[in-house]
């Protein structure tokens, strides 16, 4: 009987080991964005909350059965982790409360439909792409990843909008940003030591009120990228949002989660809403992994912004789906009354 049980010894002391490795990883990597450190391999642990909360309630429910060492402290650990990354999850989940409700426009002429699509400039898959613009006839469209290739393919799409702003490029952050409504302003901002532009528009809706559109596609945090100019991008567009008086949204690819520290300062110093928050997490990244889905491209609107509808569109090859929405501005009057 001695050998069963030396080997019986050995093997919940493997299992403790596989068991405590789960949860110092699931811990770790909960802990390291807490530091606010602007180092890539530290912020891309502010993505995939939804995938450290469920390794911990894997390893939670695993260890359990077995009589391993520590295992009151053991299950702390990973409670403690479920529990944390529950409540930065918990907003984007359907159980929350809107924070923006649909509402209707006094009429269908004063809705603005907005357009925001991460091509992929490698995707060959043009034509899949000026379907999807065509059957949505955007009034404002933002392309980003758009190269010489994928500028030539949209030529004939674009000469529909009388006002375009663009920065074609090769290295993945070129822009288009297009519009058929009235615009007082447009121009290309581009961050201190940063070569990936932002645009801001002062546009008009159909009924005659002004409102600022910002479109961001700053960098991700990627080997050979710190977070630091797109943590300064996105603070600054909110600053921007906060300094104006008119109505404002914010749209484009974040490269950063709708529950990172950066966004959440974001939409504090903007005063912004965020659609997503109690509709669930409308997941655009990435289009060909269900299990790495993550909501970076954003949308975000001041209170005096009316959303009619919000949605992600089918893929068009891209590692991104499209984002859409459909907005309006309410007259004075009708802010007031509500409406």
């Amino acid at each position: 009987m001695a050998k069963p049980q030396i080997h019986d010894v050995g093997f919940f002391s493997m299992l403790s080991w596989v068991f405590w490795a789960a949860a110092l990883a699931v811990l770790v990597t909960t802990l390291l964005p807490l530091t606010n450190s602007v180092t890539w391999w530290v912020r891309m642990w502010d993505f995939p909350r939804v995938h450290i909360a469920g390794v911990a309630l894997l390893t939670l429910l695993a260890c359990l059965p077995f009589a391993i060492s520590s295992k009151p402290m053991l299950a702390t650990v990973l409670v403690a982790v479920i529990a944390y990354q529950s409540v930065q999850i918990f907003p984007y989940t359907p159980l929350a409360r809107l924070e923006i409700a649909i509402t209707t426009a006094p009429s269908s002429s004063e809705e603005i439909s907005l357009l925001s699509v991460n091509v992929l400039m490698e995707n060959t898959r043009h034509s899949d792409l000026i379907a999807i613009i065509e059957r949505q006839d955007p009034d404002v469209l933002l392309l980003m990843e758009t190269d010489d290739t994928w500028h030539a393919a949209l030529a004939e799409t674009l000469w529909q909008y009388p006002t375009i702003k663009q920065h074609i490029a090769g290295d993945h952050y070129g822009l288009i940003f297009a519009t058929r409504l009235p615009t007082s302003q447009v121009e290309l901002l581009w961050p201190l030591a940063d070569d990936t532009p932002a645009v801001r528009a002062v546009l008009a809706s159909p009924s005659g009120i002004d409102f600022n559109f910002i479109g961001l596609h700053p960098r991700p945090p990627v080997p050979g990228n710190t977070t630091a100019v797109r943590d300064k991008q996105i603070k600054d567009a909110a600053l921007m949002t906060q300094s104006s008086e008119r109505p404002t949204i914010v749209m484009g690819n974040f490269n950063d989660v709708a529950w990172s520290w950066t966004t959440k300062r974001f939409k504090r110093y903007g005063n912004l809403l965020e659609p997503r928050v109690g509709r669930g997490m409308i997941s655009s990244f990435h289009a060909d992994y269900p299990f790495m889905r993550l909501p970076i491209d954003q949308l975000f609107m001041t209170k005096d912004v009316g959303l009619v509808s919000f949605r992600r569109l089918e893929s068009f090859g891209s590692d991104h789906f499209p984002i859409t929405a459909t907005v309006f501005l309410p007259s004075e009057e009708q802010a007031n009354n509500g409406e």
